[in-house]
């Protein structure tokens, strides 16, 4: 029983030590605090080799016997500023009093200069620095400002100073979170000897302005009398200038009515005279028609009867000769066919119509008697005998010409044709003559 128990014993202290090595091995790192860990050379981002290394928040593992850890508080540190009789523009000596509040930096490559200046130094030993620092770059800054400007404009006073004093303070690791300037005096009393001379041109521009607005308001009031009769002389010379304008607008009135009025006269008499010329071209208008009506119409009418009969006329004549062209077109195919017996009747048929023709020449003359002389040298023949022996001659001579003119023997086509040579074959009439 008793071994069970050491066991135990053993086996709970061996569990606390571990977590006691474990616990001082692990390092753990709040926000408000940076961890310094030494031991062990790492580089910086600006190329430095330290023998450091910075945990900003969170935890991280040590190595024991040869890395160690120290501490860097983060918490605001706040200081009282002042500086007496420092200089300003102008040689005046001031006492300037204020308040700061300083804290380690957090920023990368401005940790590491607080580590280096500050590690396990106390808080008021840093603000103490830091207070040094201020006082300083406040009376840099005091020596580039009139006491009229630090004490009226305090706000640009603070920004310069902390513009001043930015790089010092990183320099030495350090934020600068708040600088504000609450009191500034001198012992000459030249701020108050100012702020009087102030206060008196306030005054006198107070009593100054009094008297001006006074004046202004008598001048005002003399000027607004002045306005009013002035507006009512206008008013009245405006009323008698309506009257005036009245009247002759009155008058004007008139004689556009009766201008008016003999406007509408001529006008009545241009409309009676309008309507007296559209009346006339009414009756124009009527006399056109009827006379188109009576005559122009029916003569329309008989020219386009006319223009139809001449068309019909026109329209039969064509088709005739058409039919006529059509004839001839199968006479002249017939007489082809026929060969030379064709031309000769074709000239035969024809013969006729020649004889009519020339016989048609002397038909205007007209004789009553022929007269016939017998001359008695004949050889005993005279007379009819003599004009009956030149009856062949003139036939056969009458042949020869018809013969040359045409190129048909009329006696050889005769003889042909009471048998004498061999029959001719039957052909078609000859064509009628055109009309």
């Amino acid at each position: 029983m008793s071994l069970f128990l050491i066991s135990g014993l053993a086996i709970g202290v061996t569990v606390i030590l571990l977590i006691m090595i474990l616990s001082s091995l692990i390092v753990i790192c709040p926000p408000n605090r940076v961890a310094v860990i030494s031991g062990r050379s790492r580089q910086l981002s600006d190329g430095r080799t330290v023998g450091y290394r910075i945990l900003k928040g969170g935890r991280t593992v040590r190595i024991p016997l040869i890395e160690k850890v120290s501490w860097l508080d983060l918490n605001t540190i706040p200081l009282e500023v002042s500086v007496t009789n420092a200089y300003s523009r102008g040689t005046i000596p001031l006492n300037v009093q204020g308040i700061a509040n300083v804290k380690v930096s957090s920023k990368e490559g401005v940790l590491e200069n607080a580590a280096e200046r500050f590690l396990n130094v106390p808080n008021q030993h840093i603000g103490q620095i830091a207070k040094e620092t201020l006082e300083a770059n406040l009376r840099g800054v005091l020596a580039t400002l009139s006491p009229e400007e630090v004490n009226e404009d305090r706000l640009k006073f603070s920004q310069q100073l902390i513009d001043e004093a930015d790089d010092d303070i990183k320099t030495l690791g350090l934020d600068l979170d708040v600088m504000k300037i609450q009191n500034v005096t001198d012992d000459n009393l030249y701020l108050e000897s100012v702020g009087r001379r102030l206060t008196a041109e306030v005054v006198k521009e107070a009593r100054v302005a009094e008297a001006n607005r006074q004046s202004e308001s008598e001048q005002a009031e003399a000027k607004a009398r002045e306005r009013a009769e002035i507006a009512q002389a206008l008013a009245d010379r405006n009323i008698v200038e309506e009257q005036n304008n009245l009247r002759v607008r009155t008058a004007e009135l008139d004689a556009v009515a009766r201008a008016k009025e003999e406007q509408a006269l001529v006008a009545g008499d241009i409309a009676r005279a309008t309507a007296e010329q559209e009346l006339e071209q009414q009756r124009i208008e009527l006399e056109r028609r009827r006379l188109e009506a009576d005559v122009v119409t029916p003569a329309r009418a008989n020219l386009e009867s006319k223009q139809l009969q001449a068309q019909a006329e026109a329209a039969k004549i064509i088709e005739d000769g058409k039919a006529q062209v059509d004839v001839f077109r199968r006479l002249t195919d017939q007489y082809q066919l026929a060969g030379e017996d064709g031309q000769r009747i074709f000239v035969l048929n024809m013969l006729p119509e020649l004889v009519d023709k020339i016989v048609s020449t002397v038909n205007s003359v007209s004789i009553d008697r022929v007269a016939v002389v017998d001359g008695g040298n004949n050889g005993g023949q005279g007379g009819i005998p003599a004009l009956m022996a030149q009856l062949p001659a003139a036939v056969v001579s009458l042949s020869e010409q018809i013969e040359a003119a045409t190129g048909v023997d009329i006696l050889q086509s005769m003889r042909s044709a009471d048998g004498e040579d061999e029959p001719v074959s039957e052909l078609p009439p000859p064509p009628p003559s055109a009309p």
